[in-house]
């Protein structure tokens, strides 16, 4: 067995196969029970864990499986001694070149959650909304962020506890999620009915239990992990006679990678002809999420039943351990999803409070949002109004010609004096050089005032009678 099928054995961080992928019936060839031996060498395909960190995970294992003494000490170290960090302080004792890889993807994995978080809080900050820095932080608990450079002894310990941590909440999360599920498939149904007059709703109610009832009448489901599931199996996917059912035979038949181990998804690929009996994708009346957390169901009872060290894997000596048990070989009956709800009135009653609330919440944020729409709208309409009023000022006052100076209008019977009294023509150019506020137009001109005794009168030249 390889080192990194070692290391998935010892560390949960390495062997959860946790995405729910649809099983598929094993094809191998039935003839041989044993593997050829340059396939069992090889080691098994790399799984996504279905952590943020997933990546780093695997990149950090790729990096330490280099390393050959760390190699051997993982094989004289217990899953208890992992998980106390004893393991991690081999770290420095591996090679300078491989802690030199490790220093520089810690650096780009620092970098990468840095850009996330910053992105994070941006979008939170420009909705208004308050940013929750200790649940920030909390994505960075799988390394040590206060030291960004290099990659020590307390990154790969807290790598490992995090990892194990998480895979372990990953089923519960799962369980919630499929609750969640449920529960709003039967509040959207109950929601219908109420837009529905009395007969739609009867026909309705009608088909609903109709449904049920078909996807309830379906062959009996064995006991997941029993002789009866197992021989099926056998039978059925295997192909071999029932009676010649042999649990070390069967076990190697399955261990798809033949790493001596039954992991999760090898597990579940067991339960694929029990499933069948109760979901049909071409059927209205099944559901394949639920198909899909009857799955997990399944995995998670065989093994609790079998997995007695709490490794996430079935070895080959707790397998034939548990197939000497009563429970093995007289099970109890199985009870399907159908027959177990998924979560309680109370849970229900809850969820739908929520909801409402929700609902609520959002009701009041849209009032809000129109209100600020339309004193948005208003306060435009006023800004229009302004900039109308304003131009239209600015268009009187561009059509008023601006006066050259000040003008003074004379008085009727004098406008035209220069046409009607010669002897007051007066030069033009004489005349443009009085300015015209010097002037008043207004009083009669000194030719046109009657002499007095104010003022000596002109003499005027006698002129030599032509008569005489």
């Amino acid at each position: 067995m390889s080192w990194s099928q070692v290391f998935h054995t010892s560390c949960l961080v390495l062997l959860v196969q946790l995405l729910c992928l649809e099983a598929v019936p094993i094809s191998l060839d039935k003839t041989k029970v044993n593997q050829p031996e340059d396939k069992a060498s090889e080691p098994p395909p790399s799984v996504d864990t279905g952590l943020h960190y997933d990546r780093y995970l695997r990149e950090v294992i790729d990096f330490l499986e280099k390393d050959q003494h760390f190699r051997e000490k993982l094989h004289n170290t217990d899953m208890e001694d992992i998980k106390m960090g004893k393991l991690a302080k081999e770290l420095d004792f591996v090679s300078h070149h491989v802690r030199t890889q490790l220093d520089e993807l810690k650096r780009q994995e620092v970098s990468r959650l840095r850009t996330l978080i910053k992105a994070k809080q941006d979008i939170e900050g420009g909705n208004d909304m308050a940013v929750d820095h200790q649940a920030l932080l909390k994505q960075f608990e799988y390394l040590n962020h206060m030291n960004p450079h290099t990659f020590e002894v307390e990154d790969l310990d807290r790598l490992i506890k995090s990892a194990t941590n998480d895979l372990e909440n990953y089923d519960k999360d799962r369980h919630e999620e499929f609750k969640k599920y449920e529960m709003t498939k039967d509040h959207e149904r109950r929601e219908h009915l109420k837009t529905l007059d009395d007969e739609g709703r009867k026909k309705e109610e009608e088909h609903y239990e109709e449904m049920k009832k078909k996807h309830a009448d379906h062959p009996k489901v064995n006991h997941p992990g029993s002789q009866n599931q197992f021989k099926e199996v056998w039978e059925e996917a295997d192909g071999l006679d029932p009676e010649d059912f042999d649990p070390k035979t069967f076990f190697k038949l399955h261990d798809s990678n033949g790493d001596g181990f039954f992991d999760e998804q090898e597990l579940e690929a067991l339960f694929t002809k029990e499933l069948e009996k109760i979901y049909d994708p071409t059927n209205e009346e099944d559901d394949m999420v639920e198909m899909e957390e009857e799955r997990l169901r399944m995995r998670e009872h065989v093994m609790n039943e079998v997995d007695t060290n709490k490794d996430r894997l079935v070895s080959l000596e707790e397998f034939l351990i548990a197939t000497k048990k009563k429970e093995f070989l007289e099970p109890d009956s199985w009870e399907t999803l159908e027959q177990n709800q998924a979560y309680t009135d109370e849970e229900m009653r809850e969820f739908e409070e929520h909801l409402a609330q929700q609902e609520e919440d959002l009701h009041q944020k849209s009032s809000d949002l129109q209100k600020q729409r339309d004193e948005l709208e208003r306060q435009q309409e006023q800004l229009n109004s302004q900039k109308v009023e304003l131009q239209q000022v600015q268009i009187e006052e561009n059509a008023i010609p601006e006066p050259q100076g000040e003008y003074h209008p004379l008085p009727l019977g004098h406008q035209d004096m220069s046409q009607n009294h010669p002897g007051m023509k007066q030069d033009n150019h004489l005349q443009n050089q009085i300015p015209h506020n010097t002037q008043d137009l207004s009083q009669p001109r000194f030719q046109d005032l009657p002499p007095g005794p104010h003022q000596n009168q002109p003499t005027q030249p006698q002129l030599p009678d032509k008569t005489l």
